[in-house]
């Protein structure tokens, strides 16, 4: 017990210097190499002190280094006004009167290649007595257990509008695991026609996407869809910072389906979301009526979604595969 209390010790502050080097080489400070230089220099120090030195003056000079970094950590905000890369430059918002919803800022991009194409923004209104049901994707851009995932929500008298909930680069960027842990990204709920948030994915980014239909009643679908609708614009009004391991997209998915029906435990697919769908077949919001693996050959759309292009009726022909929505 000794010996792994000394060593869990040693873990903590391990992690301590690495977190410390990682935070202050994504600061914002402008200078890469002042970065890196400030960045190794604490690292050093800090296995000087941690480890090497047996001074108390040291250990308390390290301490006081870290209190620094964290005031400093913590003076970083989240911006509306960054130079954004184009496919999020435009934040939604929702209007909410009654049984009516406008949503401006709806993505609907003509896709040329990966980065060649003309943005394109609609507003959508749409009616949530209409509201019948919600889909559900994962989309892998290499295999692996790790995925993009994102929600469409299904109309009886218009077309589907998907959600999915994305980290906001900048321009200059793209995205960054490592870098999504130490408030690299803001936070964007990207709202758009199926065409274009799952079209880019199938027919020109070449991923493998996949799509499922969620057992749930209209109810509990129109409450997912209005508390997307604040969070909306929430965002819009004040902004957040994308977090890999707490703000992401399939943590955020689980916490609002839990806030409208029952919770799930936790579970080590929200963090390896490419085997989400394992999870959400496991508690029974998937078609039970066939094997698992057979329902997963029958969800992927690639081929429908090549086929059908950018034509109008995109969300009927990749869901043909699927059957009439029981």
């Amino acid at each position: 017990m000794r010996w792994l209390t000394h060593a869990t010790g040693h873990l903590i502050l391990a992690l301590l210097v690495i977190w410390s080097a990682l935070a202050i080489w994504f600061s914002p400070l402008p200078s890469a190499a002042l970065r890196l230089t400030l960045a190794i220099a604490f690292a050093a120090f800090g296995i000087w002190a941690l480890w090497l030195s047996r001074s108390r003056r040291v250990w308390l000079a390290f301490a006081a280094l870290f209190g620094v970094l964290l005031i400093g950590w913590s003076a970083i905000q989240p911006r509306q006004d960054r130079n954004w890369r184009p496919e999020v430059a435009v934040l939604p918002r929702a209007y909410i009167s009654g049984d009516d919803v406008r949503i401006v800022g709806v993505r609907d991009f003509v896709y040329r290649s990966v980065d060649d194409f003309t943005p394109r923004y609609r507003e959508r209104d749409v009616k949530l007595s209409h509201l019948t049901g919600v889909d559900f994707y994962i989309s892998y851009w290499m295999p692996g257990p790790v995925g993009h995932t994102f929600l469409s929500f299904i109309f009886d008298d218009a077309e589907p509008i998907s959600i999915s909930i994305e980290a906001r680069p900048e321009a200059h960027e793209g995205f960054a695991p490592v870098g999504s842990l130490f408030k690299q990204f803001e936070l964007i709920y990207v709202v758009g026609e199926e065409r274009d948030v799952v079209g880019v994915r199938t027919n020109y980014r070449g991923e493998d996407v996949y799509l499922y239909r969620i057992n749930t009643t209209p109810e509990n679908a129109r409450r997912l869809f209005l508390i997307y609708l604040e969070r909306i614009n929430e965002l819009a009004g004040r902004a957040e910072f994308y977090h890999l391991l707490s703000n992401n997209c399939t943590l955020n998915i689980v916490r609002y389906a839990n806030a409208v029906g029952p919770g799930s435990r936790f579970d080590i697919r929200h963090y390896l979301n490419g085997l989400f769908d394992s999870y959400l077949y496991q508690r029974q919001l998937l078609d039970g009526s066939m094997p698992f693996e057979a329902l997963r050959r029958q969800a992927k759309i690639n081929a429908a979604a090549q086929a059908a292009g950018a034509a109008e009726d995109f969300p009927e022909r990749i869901r043909a595969q699927l059957g009439k929505r029981s």
